[in-house]
């Protein structure tokens, strides 16, 4: 006997779905940095290299020295990362130490940022706050004034109210209305970019094209340069750009459902301007047979082998194994209660861990919380062990496979570096502050942020 047809599943369920891009934004190497234009100017993200600094001061050579050894440091990555409407250029450095002794030590890999306030895009930005602000208020003034005219008389001794758009009369644009005009898409989170692709390029419908041109408002080239100052006896590692590019995973599977259960659309909003994130609320399992989190890291990395670092501001982690530092940031969850009064059976659901970072010392020039901005992956360690970058450009798709995967098991040999991690977690400033010692604000800085090592397995 045949069989019976499986009804369970419709026919757009044999469908090839396409790929789902995450908020996550993935920085890879992108060639060698040749221009000397390039590497003086700080709005190029890059891999290696000397930095090129935002602050007129040139920050004291200290600051790439590892709290471990006190040896001076070579630079891992250099990003330019302006927040979302701020009128300060922004750019972040990390520096590790490549002494096999310092692995995974805490103090071994630090990151600062460099801020410059930018006065033209200052004065543009204002502007822009300031016509959203007076369109935001007329469009108020008109919903008032139209619920005014329309509004029905009631007899106060009626027991039936009609029913209002809006009975506060606070605006439709707080409750949303298919009445008002739509609004503007979202803004786009501001990541780790180019410079061609900073929110300081950012268009301006009424300014003239002769004196506010797009080249004005970019960031000029570094103040100070590295020729005529200590960090140009720095060690480095050769300078590779650093292009981003969006994550991309394939679907997750389709639930079967049973034959007659109702399945419902999960909401569009997913408050990341469209993108899935899904992917990064999804709970670890709290199981001791196996380490779930670094299985789950591999197949995750797997997706995009080049990867050399993960940007998503105030987002979530990819930790890297079950280690302390895991339990910090994805403490378990409490034991679920057993019954006492009677015996039965209890089927007790595997607990399941979120993230919830509470161990993370807040900024202690502003006092606010750090959040998650980015992490170093292992490929980062393979691209900087290639000198010259030929050997890494030769790389075939199943070398470079095999070469990520004795990075994560920490099995590769670094003779000329030792460099040794699994990944590097940096958390910074919510606010991105910048103030002086007084806590006034101050037109630049230079402050250290939270760096937390993963050791390689």
């Amino acid at each position: 006997m045949a069989p019976p047809p499986d009804d369970d599943w419709s026919d757009s369920d044999d469908e090839v779905l396409s790929e789902v891009e995450t908020s996550v934004l993935l920085g890879v190497p992108d060639g060698l940095v040749e221009a000397v234009t390039d590497i003086t100017d700080a709005a190029v993200s890059r891999i290696g290299g000397h930095p090129a600094f935002l602050p007129s001061r040139e920050p004291p050579l200290s600051s790439s020295q590892c709290q471990v050894c006190s040896s001076p440091s070579e630079l891992l990555v250099q990003m330019w990362c302006p927040f979302e409407d701020s009128p300060m250029d922004r750019a972040l450095y990390i520096w590790g130490c490549s002494r096999s002794a310092c692995q995974g030590k805490e103090g071994s890999v630090r990151a600062w940022r460099g801020l410059r306030r930018n006065d033209k895009y200052a004065a543009k930005l204002e502007k822009k706050l300031a016509e959203k602000r007076a369109a935001e208020e007329a469009k108020a003034r008109a919903l008032e004034a139209a619920h005014k005219k329309t509004a029905p008389k009631m007899n106060p001794f009626s027991m039936t109210i009609p029913s209002t758009p809006n009975a506060f009369g606070l605006g439709a644009h707080v409750f949303g209305s298919t009445s008002t005009p739509t609004p503007p898409n979202p803004p786009v989170p501001t990541q780790a970019k180019e410079k061609d692709a900073s929110p300081n390029d950012a268009k301006d419908d009424d300014s003239d094209a002769g004196s506010d041109s797009e080249e004005e408002l970019l960031t000029a080239l570094a103040s100070v340069t590295v020729e005529e100052s200590p960090w140009k006896s720095a060690p480095s590692y050769p300078a590779f750009y650093l292009s981003t590019t969006s994550e991309y995973l394939p679907p997750q599977p389709k639930p079967k459902s049973l034959p007659g259960a109702r399945v419902s659309d999960p909401p569009e909003d997913d408050g990341k301007g469209g993108k899935d994130i899904s992917w990064a609320s999804e709970a670890y399992e709290d199981s001791l047979e196996m380490d779930h989190v670094f299985e789950r890291f591999t197949k995750r990395v797997g997706y995009e082998n080049e990867q050399c670092v993960r940007y998503e501001l105030n987002g979530t982690p990819l930790p890297f194994s079950s280690d302390k530092i895991f339990q910090s940031l994805f403490p378990p969850p409490p034991a679920p209660t057993l019954p006492v009064t009677k015996a039965a059976f209890t089927v007790t659901p595997t607990p399941k861990r979120s993230y919830f970072p509470t161990n993370i010392p807040p900024c202690p020039s502003c006092h606010s919380k750090r959040v998650f901005e980015c992490q170093l992956m292992p490929n980062l360690i393979n691209v900087l062990r290639h000198g010259d970058g030929t050997e890494a450009t030769k790389l075939t798709d199943e070398e470079r496979r095999k070469a990520v995967e004795r990075a994560l098991k920490g099995t590769g040999t670094d003779v000329a570096r030792g460099m040794e991690w699994g990944t590097c977690l940096v958390f910074s400033c919510e606010k991105d502050c910048c103030v002086d010692e007084s806590g006034s604000a101050a037109r630049e800085c230079w402050r250290e942020e939270v760096v937390l090592v993963q050791a390689a397995i």
